[in-house]
């Protein structure tokens, strides 16, 4: 089990099968960096042009198509000390009548603090008082390359992960994701300072991040698409258009994992679901919407196949 620090020198904006940045094994853990969604660096320098620039692809050895990868987010910080985010709900996001409300939507600027652990509004809004809020780092962009040789943009989501947004991608996290091609290719990147649920307006507070994870690799446990735990909760994702199929998806993987993983029938799953299930929005902002459906582990029989 080894520690690489690695930092990053080519940057990609689809997910796709590119040369690998690092070759890594099982238990391994890589101390990284990456740029902020709009191909910033830590110290505000554009290096990349805008659109999720992702780190990696880091590939794992003896990743096959139909294992299972589990992603450890160990540590998640802003590594300077400034973000901004944009100001202006998306359209889709209200009724029709609503947009001709809606001002030009414009960047504001916020400083972050790593002392106090908090982001505070540097922009003018002079009908809101000075805002200050506590940092929650979260990555938007985590996923692995799909399947058949595709190359899908970071602006979206799928079964392979992507541009999720969901602010439950802390540390801590423990993130699931199926074996599409040899190696997995995990990617990641756009940190948020802090983000509301929904991304609703296009952006968390976006800056660059340096991140820690640690990679172990569950060899012929197939899955179907992203699931995640983090101490108190399981949970599964569900990335389509429109919404009601990311519910579906959510539902129906959170179902098929109390079926295989803990032993329970139909009726005692979804009547589990049914009576302590959560729903949490990811993205409701880009081509593919993000829904979450998550279970505390306290009403869970004992598992009966131990994550590594």
């Amino acid at each position: 089990m080894t520690v690489h620090h690695f930092i990053p020198s080519i940057y990609y904006t689809t997910f796709g099968s590119h040369p690998p940045a690092l070759r890594i094994a099982d238990g391994d853990t890589v101390i990284t960096t990456t740029l902020d969604a709009w191909g910033m660096d830590f110290q505000g320098r554009q290096v990349m042009p805008k659109g999720n620039p992702q780190s990696g692809p880091f590939y794992i050895e003896g990743a096959e198509p139909g294992d299972t990868l589990a992603v450890h987010l160990d540590h998640l910080a802003p590594n300077r000390r400034t973000g901004f985010s944009l100001t202006v709900v998306a359209p889709n996001v209200v009724v029709p009548e609503a947009l001709s409300y809606l001002p030009a939507r414009r960047q504001a600027d916020w400083r972050i603090d790593p002392a106090s652990q908090t982001a505070a509004l540097a922009s003018d809004f002079p009908a809101l008082p000075a805002i200050t809020l506590p940092l929650n780092p979260m990555l938007g962009c985590l996923g692995v390359a799909p399947a058949g040789g595709q190359a899908i943009s970071t602006a979206t989501s799928g079964d392979y992960g992507g541009n999720m947004d969901y602010r439950g991608f802390v540390a801590g996290v423990t993130v699931y994701f199926p074996v599409f091609v040899p190696g997995a290719l995990l990617f990641m990147g756009d940190g948020h300072a802090v983000q509301g649920d929904g991304e609703v307006v296009g952006t968390g507070i976006e800056t660059s991040f340096e991140v820690t994870f640690t990679v172990h690799l569950l060899k012929g446990k197939s899955i179907q698409r992203p699931r995640g735990e983090n101490r108190d909760d399981i949970f599964t994702v569900g990335n389509a258009r429109p919404l009601e199929l990311g519910v579906q998806l959510a539902t129906t993987d959170m179902l098929i994992w109390l079926y295989e993983d803990y032993g329970l029938d139909g009726e005692a799953a979804s009547t589990l679901l049914g009576m302590c299930g959560h729903y949490d929005v990811g993205n409701i902002y880009d081509p593919a919407f993000t829904m979450v459906c998550r279970l505390s582990k306290k009403y869970l029989p004992k598992r009966r196949e131990s994550p590594q």
